[in-house]
């Protein structure tokens, strides 16, 4: 082998010594980024569990917190309930045992549906049905219905409109008067002293985009620190514990109410000091407004649309009810509100016997005059026994009885046959209302069942928005 000479060796090894330090570099530069990426890998994983530990504590408190907000106002009916059998009960005390059971079953109701409606939120199940509708009556629905509780403590509460107002918007109607009875509500509950006043305005907007229908709501109550305006519209929190053990709540209205607001093409801001009271800022997308009158003294006309308070009369009714219902406490309910009001009843227990007695009428002459059907039944449900009964040419009126309230579930029930809808728990004159209008169209013919709207589908007069899952 040929040797290198001293002079070719002195070149090469300045060569060799820039490779290995190039190599070195390299290698360096790798375990720079590796050990980068390890600490943002690192500071990501403490992140995930401190956020999971988070999630923990919020789901472990809110159920008891659930809990505590559900056993509270069953333990109120049930000791009450005891107190009304007593056999020394007077007149007076049973009628307020019985206000009180009342009170208690609407709080169960509204935990129930504060719950539902943020499980439907938050799968994009929630579905608005936006038509025409007076935002001035909606607001004073909802001032009558809450006036009796601020007045019964001692609070004021004050509605007040700033023209102009639109005589009309499109909008959900049902979902806002839903986060208006949670805002007001609210209010009139964390107020001791004072009074809550809410007024009423067209919000002009910024940047070109159209004018927003806002509602104030302040009050004169406790107050909000820093800490509890951050979690207020946080699922089953409140601003404190001792917050919730001296008010109640599950802290599910105002997560619910603004999550619906912005599904109304608005959103709810709160300013709030401790001590100093709370203002909530709803703001909810109009609709279009061109050629809509707009009101320069919307207090006359609240004076001229509210709704007068529902006058209750005694029903009359002549005919006989099949009710088919499972559920012994609920079906011994139902009958008695029907046999009350002179109806004959005839019971069953499941969808196969409600379709044997409806045929067997039918075929003897004696037709039902109205078939109240529960949707969830053993053996056949509800959906089955109507499909049943239509495809073997029964033309009689069928209502459906159902625990689901959704529009999707009433398109469900007119799909397979039903004529009517009456959603649980049951009031006793929606029940009779309905009873008594259908019971007239027995022998009628009946139209064919409606189809429910496609997704962006829209009627004259009606717009339905789905939120996207």
């Amino acid at each position: 082998m040929r040797m290198l000479t001293p002079a070719v060796e002195k070149l090469s090894l300045p060569r060799e010594l820039e490779r290995q330090t190039s190599a070195l570099e390299w290698a360096y530069r790798f375990l720079a980024r590796s050990v980068e990426t390890l600490e943002k890998r690192t500071k990501q994983l403490a992140r995930a569990r401190d956020a999971a530990l988070l999630t923990a504590r919020l789901k472990s408190r809110s159920l008891a917190n659930l809990s505590h907000e559900i056993r509270t106002p069953m333990t109120a009916i049930l000791g009450y309930v005891d107190l009304l059998s007593a056999p020394d009960t007077s007149e007076a005390e049973r009628r307020e045992y019985l206000e009180t059971i009342r009170r208690n079953g609407e709080h169960l109701l509204r935990v129930l549906d504060n719950v539902l409606d943020l499980s439907k939120i938050g799968a994009g199940k929630m579905t608005l049905e936006r038509k025409a509708c007076s935002p001035v009556q909606l607001m004073e629905e909802v001032a009558a219905l809450m006036r009796r509780g601020a007045t019964e403590r001692g609070l004021t509460l004050e509605v007040e409109y700033r023209a102009p107002i639109p005589a009309r918007i499109e909008t959900d109607a049902t979902r806002f008067r839903q986060i208006l009875v949670n805002l007001v509500g609210n209010a009139v509950k964390f107020t001791e002293r004072g009074g809550v006043r809410v007024v009423v305005s067209l919000v002009s907007a910024n940047s070109g985009r159209a004018p927003r229908l806002g509602v104030e709501v302040s009050d004169t109550g406790i107050g909000l620190t820093a800490e509890g305006r951050a979690t207020l519209f946080v699922p089953f929190t409140q601003a404190d514990r001792s917050i919730t053990r001296r008010f109640g709540g599950t802290g599910l209205g105002l997560a619910v109410s603004k999550q619906l607001a912005e599904l109304l093409g608005g959103g709810i801001t709160v300013e709030s000091e401790p001590g100093e009271g709370t203002r909530f800022t709803l703001t909810i997308d109009p609709g279009p407004l061109e050629g809509v009158p707009m009101l320069k003294s919307p207090t006359d006309a609240a004076a001229e649309n509210a709704t007068p308070p529902a006058v209750d009369r005694d029903f009359v009714l002549r005919g006989r009810i099949l009710l088919a219902e499972d559920t012994p406490d609920i079906q011994r309910l139902i009958a008695f509100f029907l046999r009350k009001a002179g109806a004959e009843v005839t019971l069953a227990e499941d969808g196969l016997r409600a379709c044997e007695l409806a045929t067997a009428a039918a075929a003897s002459g004696t037709p039902f005059d109205v078939i109240l059907m529960d949707i969830q039944m053993p053996e056949l449900d509800g959906y089955g026994a109507t499909t049943r009964l239509r495809a073997g040419g029964y033309r009689g009126s069928i209502v459906a009885l159902t625990a689901h309230s959704t529009q999707c579930d009433r398109w469900r029930c007119l799909a397979v046959g039903c004529d009517g809808f009456v959603s649980k728990p049951i009031d006793r004159r929606t029940l009779l209302e309905t009873v008594q209008r259908h019971s007239a169209r027995a022998a009628a013919p009946r139209p064919p069942a409606p189809s429910p709207p496609g997704p962006g589908a829209a009627t004259r007069g009606v717009r339905t928005t789905r939120l996207a899952s």
